[in-house]
């Protein structure tokens, strides 16, 4: 089962005049949906939820909702922050079986940058995707998804297909969909040029 358990309450009140009631009493505002039931207007004490966001593994993650002594498996799929405290403000679960599979977005990630040819050269690292979406069982979301830079020269493509996934997990987008890419600046493709140039006259 999931690492996080969110103990939720059932609110009276729905709508602005509700959200705002709940607030007020110290509690982040919420809304449960999916499945064949219907929308649940629900809460969590806001220490709770914060403290649940901020382990990084709330959003997009497989979480269990209790309720008494009720709990049930759902996905975290929105968290709203005030744009001025940056606190919670809103969030959406989505209702799932465990082990249901789910179309869900994952952040990437880029390491080993210093073990890049290209990067060390000068290139740029230009990210076209920040998170791809796979379609995976709700208990094998992974936390991310992770693009080793190693070996990398300017011009290199990183692309869908070399993304490593979970085992059964597919991505719903084309394989050869661009998710970063490798590029050298104006001054660095002069050098390279220069270099080449100067390779092809000395073997000439």
């Amino acid at each position: 089962m999931a690492d996080i358990v969110l103990n939720v309450e059932v609110r009276d009140r729905t709508g602005t005049g509700g959200a705002r009631a709940a607030r007020r009493d110290g509690k982040v505002p919420g809304i449960l949906y999916g499945g064949t039931l219907e929308p649940v207007a629900i809460s969590v004490r806001a220490n709770e939820f914060r403290k649940a966001l901020y382990t990084g593994k709330l959003l997009g993650h497989l979480v269990t909702l209790k309720y008494g002594e009720e709990s049930q498996p759902v996905i975290a799929k929105d968290v709203q922050m005030h744009p001025v405290t940056d606190e919670p403000w809103h969030f959406d679960l989505y209702r799932v079986d465990e082990h249901q599979t789910i179309r869900i977005s994952v952040a990437v990630h880029f390491r080993n940058h210093e073990d890049s040819p290209g990067l060390k050269r000068g290139g740029t690292l230009n990210v076209v995707s920040h998170d791809v979406e796979i379609s995976v069982a709700a208990d094998h979301i992974p936390e991310d998804l992770v693009v080793d830079l190693t070996g990398l020269e300017i011009g290199d493509t990183i692309r869908i297909s070399d993304l490593k996934l979970p085992a059964g997990a597919t991505a719903t987008a084309d394989a050869e969909t661009v998710v970063a890419t490798v590029a050298g600046s104006s001054a660095q493709a002069s050098v390279d040029a220069a270099a080449d140039s100067e390779a092809a006259g000395g073997d000439a």
